[in-house]
């Protein structure tokens, strides 16, 4: 989901200016239709994988709040938290398959809802500590976390998460019609809907292909019997947000994961926060940048942290509301104001987020298929930008062989412990932390970028 950080057009408003009402009004709405499939869509498959049922409709309120406070403190800059540019705040796909792993982890051990949301926001909460510590040390990072490292875990997570994006599309797991030809017709349907609008020359189709694939294909649905909104009728009208409604536990299994996730995205946040400065034409070099980015990062940190508090999944910067600010040439930090405002004020109707829970399987996998596959295709980006020698080559062999291997063969390592079995047994982990080693103690020198950082900020990108 990266945005082009080519030669930034020429800005109507900057960041410290006042654009008239309605311009401000008009930015802000584009900016949330940009984000808002992107912020609702990881709860509803995290949901729908692990079963949580009633409990998706208030996880999706919380989902938005937090963004919309998210994205306040990045634009207002509350001490030396946030950026102060427009950096949008949302969920982040990058971990999914952690956050998957870990409510799988307590539903084996006879978890229920309550169980389950209590494991992944303790260990959430608890990861969120490592990006707000190493957002003081990003330039240490890079010595072990770097292109050849960041491209090897992103383009796993998307490997590993295609496989639930085509079950969907077929149905859903043990679902009854699962591959009947009205539901391969109607994920396929969606899929070609998006690939047909996102090659439109018209900008706003382009942008939102993946919410005008879902509207439509919801339509579709509601019209072959697929959807049924009695239930909407027993959700609350208004809420508000309760600190750890679902408790707080922890399980260094599930948590490893999702530690390793919370390290590349420090890094990642710094390329997408280096984009939007350029875009913005706010320095990218020098003091003011780097204590923008660390200021960024650290809010990232902060936002995951709130995030887990107030039972929703971990923060991150939306690289796609780049193209907003490119697209109305408005970069000012009171725009995002607006945004956070909407996005609060959605979250306290659960009515928004039941009727997305509606949205059938086969919708819902035709629109995540491509998701997956993009974050796959961005980590083969960064990849592409790597000096691939017979060193860096050896490394992404290794790499992609084991985290693919355990995600094809679950069973592994059934005759380790359990604990052992819930590290070793992730993709995203295994594949991640072959790579930090195998860069950190082979021989030679370690991979770097070709590009300067700041002209490859295009290519991070926010998942």
């Amino acid at each position: 989901m990266a945005s082009n950080a080519d030669t930034p057009p020429e800005l109507l408003y900057g960041l410290n200016d006042r654009p008239p009402l309605p311009a401000t009004l008009l930015a802000a709405v584009q900016h949330m239709l940009a984000s808002f499939i992107g912020i609702i869509t990881p709860t509803l498959i995290i949901g729908g994988v692990l079963g949580l049922g009633s409990e998706v409709p208030y996880l999706i309120s919380m989902a938005l709040i937090v963004s919309g406070v998210g994205t306040f403190i990045q634009a207002r800059r509350i001490g030396p938290i946030g950026s102060g540019l427009v950096a949008l705040q949302g969920t982040s796909f990058a971990f999914l398959s952690s956050i998957l792993a870990a409510g799988f982890i307590a539903k084996a051990k006879g978890g229920g809802p309550d169980e389950i949301l209590s494991l992944i926001f303790g260990v959430c909460f608890f990861g969120a500590f490592i990006e707000i510590v190493l957002s003081q040390f990003l330039h240490k990072l890079k010595t072990f976390i770097n292109p050849l490292v960041t491209g090897i875990v992103i383009t796993t997570i998307g490997l590993s998460l295609i496989k639930v994006g085509i079950t969907d599309l077929a149905g859903g797991f043990k679902a009854p019609d699962f591959g009947s030809l009205t539901n391969l017709a109607l994920g396929g349907g969606v899929l070609l809907l998006i690939i047909i609008m996102n090659q439109s020359r018209n900008l706003y189709l382009r942008s939102g292909a993946i919410f005008f694939g879902l509207v439509i294909g919801f339509v579709v649905a509601m019209g072959l019997g697929k959807v049924d909104f009695s239930g909407l009728s027993k959700l609350d009208w208004f809420v508000l947000p309760v600190p750890f409604k679902y408790g707080i536990s922890f399980d260094f299994g599930a948590f490893l994961p999702v530690a390793l996730i919370y390290l590349i995205t420090a890094i990642e946040s710094s390329g997408d926060l280096t984009a939007t400065s350029m875009i913005s034409k706010e320095p990218i070099r020098g003091d003011v940048y780097r204590k923008r980015i660390r200021a960024g990062v650290l809010g990232d940190g902060v936002n995951s942290m709130l995030a887990a508090i107030f039972n929703t999944f971990p923060n991150t910067t939306f690289s796609q509301n780049n193209g907003v600010i490119q697209l109305t040439g408005i970069a000012s930090r009171y725009v995002a104001y607006w945004v956070a405002g909407i996005l609060v004020l959605l979250g306290l109707f659960p009515m928004i987020g039941g009727v997305f829970q509606q949205l059938p399987k086969p919708v819902l996998g035709g629109a995540t298929l491509v998701m997956f596959g993009t974050v796959a295709a961005a980590g083969i980006r960064i990849l592409a930008t790597v000096n691939l020698d017979r060193r860096s080559m050896l490394i992404m062999a290794v790499s992609f062989g084991l985290g693919l291997g355990v995600a094809a063969v679950p069973d592994l390592f059934q005759h380790f412990p359990k604990m052992a079995q819930n590290v070793l047994g992730s993709a995203v982990t295994m594949g991640g932390l072959t790579a930090i080693t195998l860069n950190t103690v082979l021989p030679g020198r370690a991979v770097e970028d070709a590009e300067p950082e700041a002209d490859r900020a295009s290519l991070a990108t926010s998942v």
